[in-house]
């Protein structure tokens, strides 16, 4: 019997529960496997080993998922023999990492972060669905929504940056580009919030390492992007690898179903992260694979990636009623769901479109989309005498780096759908403006086999290159120079202890200041970096990131003055890797004012301050802040309004950011806290009233019992333009 096609009279959980019926147990087991792609689809099927098992196992309906498979040919008939062949039927649903686009690369999602721009990082999900789609993919995983204060994790390059506020929006961004209006089209994916819970604040930094926190920051500071994503209707969401408290996240039952299925009331499914279910083992808190799949069943992972516990021991464990099949039940009812929501059952080869798949990749439209979206992500941090922009018509400028002819790095990690060398390197987007350009590549920084599976090689003694890049700088009116990490040294198992320029890049820097100050520095990087002497010594500095297929247009458009940069830092950037972890929305001491004696809160050999804080970035204008006004006549809705204007010469972008501070808590809470932020456009001399409005969602937070409590006192309020600068005022909540 197939039900492909059911009745469209009834209702998604009216057909989930009659198919639910009709399932052996091993069906309903094989539903909770993904297997990752095994062999060359469109070749002979396998004879023998794991390849054959798993090619068995698809043809009896025991696998619910694949992962990367890509291609509508590849997607087609390896959905056709499942459908076709197996006994009941049931489309499979094909997952792959689309992190920040598929062919076409939007800027990496922690750069994406740093517009604060909603629509924008909206429409950069989109145009990834678009292209994820059209190879046969519907279901990504992402967004990554951990919120983490550790620029030594590389995966900070994946998420939304440190503040659970404007993470929570990013969130619900991300979802509703990916998933769009309607998850039947076939121009849109299922969407995946990760990592459940807690990842960024592993240890040290360390990738995969252990996480101890308390009640106040999962529930302040973790959970929101993740409820955000449930609010936004996110259909599955992934686990992690860490411990948080002495339990795998995998086998945690209270965050699982009690929290995230229960208390928030998610409908979708959750799947394990790459083996998590079987790592449990290494971890001490399963005996075995078959405990482990006990522990995974039992605490509500529904679905179990590529650790084989469930389809290897799974059905024996419900036998031996270690696990009830209800619970079985209830998690295929789950991923049966997302499914008939997807559209699959109706057409199992809707997203199998060869005419499709070519019209889509690298469009023309994409390209432009995500060359709006680095525009935005680029942060300028500094810009002494007004370096910047550059003139059109400027005579002898210096490029130097490597960095700037590498048309690889700049498309970030996680990129694993698109091909490699494919984005405009700076120097052809500069080439694009003028002619009066020189380029010197320097020393060697990395080893050209960079690659996603292995450490980037970081070339230390060969200092072959400076010379000739002092001469050419010397010989120049500005030198802008292109340095930072490569692509592949941030994202997954890239922790690093050192967050300086990688290399002898530094060593390059001071070389070509001894001989010429006019520099501008265009950082890429995939994290905040320790940057003191640049910070110091160089002019004009532009964060860049990693921004993707059009990494060089997009550069070109700002350094020469086609963009205004309007960016602001998601992450706090520290001065040392002694502060970290460094955030904006820390807590106060019992001594945190300075005191003629070393009885405070202070390093000895460095300032408590970061280099640049949480929510910074400059204009090529100015803008100017006054009349802070709060009305809290009416207690349910609070309104804190303020005169922006825009005091420069040329027309720019401004984040108004408005923090707040409960002074008195139950709950001791940070010494500031993001509750609000609008991006403007002014004209020169223009100006606009901004007005935001606090309510009880906003100034409330959750204490040690779990509860959401709004309490009465005073509340500190400061509207800026970033973090560390603003108008101040306060008011009393009754």
């Amino acid at each position: 019997m197939n039900f492909t096609i059911m009745a469209q009279e009834k209702t998604i959980d009216q057909k989930v529960d009659s198919l639910l019926k009709l399932m052996t147990l091993e069906e309903k087991v094989g539903q909770m496997n993904q297997y990752n792609g095994f062999w060359d689809i469109t070749g002979p099927a396998p004879k023998e080993g794991n390849a054959a098992e798993k090619y068995e196992h698809l043809k009896k309906g025991w696998v619910g998922s694949m992962l990367n498979v890509t291609g509508t040919e590849e997607v087609r008939k390896l959905q056709k023999m499942v459908v076709e062949e197996s006994r009941l039927g049931i489309p499979l649903i094909f997952g792959f990492d689309v992190i920040h686009g598929y062919k076409t690369l939007a800027p990496i999602p922690l750069a994406e972060a740093a517009s604060w721009d909603m629509e924008a990082i909206e429409k950069s999900a989109r145009i990834a669905a678009d292209e994820a789609s059209a190879v046969g993919l519907n279901w990504t995983f992402a967004p990554m929504v951990d919120i983490s204060h550790d620029a030594r994790w590389g995966r900070v390059m994946e998420g939304g940056g440190e503040d659970p506020y404007l993470g929570a929006q990013i969130a619900k961004a991300r979802v509703n580009g990916f998933q769009g209006t309607d998850l039947s089209q076939n121009n849109t994916i299922a969407a995946c919030a990760k990592h459940f819970a807690a990842y960024g604040f592993a240890e040290a930094g360390k990738e995969y390492n252990t996480v101890d926190i308390g009640t106040s920051t999962l529930y302040n500071m973790v959970f929101p992007p993740f409820k955000a994503a449930v609010e936004a209707d996110v259909k599955t969401v992934m686990n992690g690898f860490n411990l948080l408290n002495g339990v795998p996240v995998t086998g945690d039952k209270n965050l699982q179903r009690n929290i995230l299925k229960g208390t928030w009331g998610f409908d979708g499914f959750i799947i394990s992260d790459w083996s998590s279910i079987g790592e449990m083992v290494p971890h001490g808190y399963a005996a075995d694979l078959k405990h482990a799949a006990e522990l995974g069943a039992l605490a509500g992972s529904d679905m179990d990636m590529e650790s084989y516990a469930y389809v290897t021991h799974l059905a024996d464990n419900v036998r031996e009623g270690k696990v009830d099949e209800s619970i079985l039940d209830e998690a295929v009812g789950r991923i049966l769901r997302v499914k008939f929501e997807l559209g699959l059952f109706d057409d199992p080869y809707r997203y199998c479109n060869p005419e499709r798949e070519k019209s889509r990749l690298y469009h023309e439209d994409h390209q432009s989309g995500v060359l709006e979206m680095a525009q935005k992500s680029m942060v300028l941090l500094k810009n002494e005498g007004g370096l910047l922009p550059l003139k059109k018509n400027q005579p002898k400028i210096a490029v130097i780096g490597e960095l700037a002819n590498d048309n690889n790095s700049p498309l970030g990690s996680w990129r694993l759908g698109s091909d490699d060398n494919t984005a405009v390197t700076v120097l052809d987007g500069l080439k694009k403006y003028t002619q009066n350009l020189t380029y010197a590549k320097g020393p060697k920084v990395f080893n050209e086999d960079a690659n996603f599976l292995n450490e980037v090689q970081v070339n230390e003694t060969d200092r072959s290159g400076i010379s000739e890049a002092v001469e050419l700088a010397q010989s120049s009116d500005v030198v802008i120079m292109v340095l930072g990490e490569h692509g592949f040294q941030s994202g997954e198992a890239r922790s690093r202890t050192k967050l300086g320029l990688p290399g002898l890049q530094l060593d390059l820097l001071k070389a070509v200041h001894k001989v010429n100050k006019n520099i501008v520095l265009v950082l890429m990087n995939g994290r905040p970096l320790t940057i003191n002497w640049e910070a110091e010594n160089v002019p004009a500095i532009l964060e860049a990131w990693q921004l993707g297929s059009q990494t060089g247009n997009a550069i070109a458009k700002v350094l020469f003055g086609d963009y205004n940069p309007s960016g602001k830092l998601p992450m706090t950037f520290p001065r040392s890797v002694g502060q970290v972890p460094i955030y904006y929305n820390h807590y106060s001491t019992g001594r945190a004012n300075e005191v003629p004696i070393v009885f405070w809160t202070h390093y000895s050999d460095e300032k408590n301050e970061p280099l640049f804080p949480f929510g910074y970035g400059l204009s090529y204008t100015t803008f100017g802040y006054s009349d802070l006004a709060i009305d809290s006549s009416n207690q349910s809705k609070i309104k804190v309004s303020a005169t922006i204007t825009n005091t420069g010469k040329v027309a720019g972008e401004e984040v108004v950011q408005l923090y707040i501070h409960d002074k008195v808590a139950s709950v001791t809470r940070p010494v500031k806290e993001l509750k609000g932020f609008q991006k403007i456009g002014l004209a020169p001399n223009e100006s606009k009233r901004v007005e935001f409005v606090l309510t009880n969602k906003e100034l409330g937070f959750y204490n040690h019992q779990y509860e959401f409590v709004v309490e009465p006192g005073e509340f500190g309020v400061m509207v800026g333009t970033s973090s560390g600068e603003g108008l101040i005022d306060s008011f009393v909540k009754k």
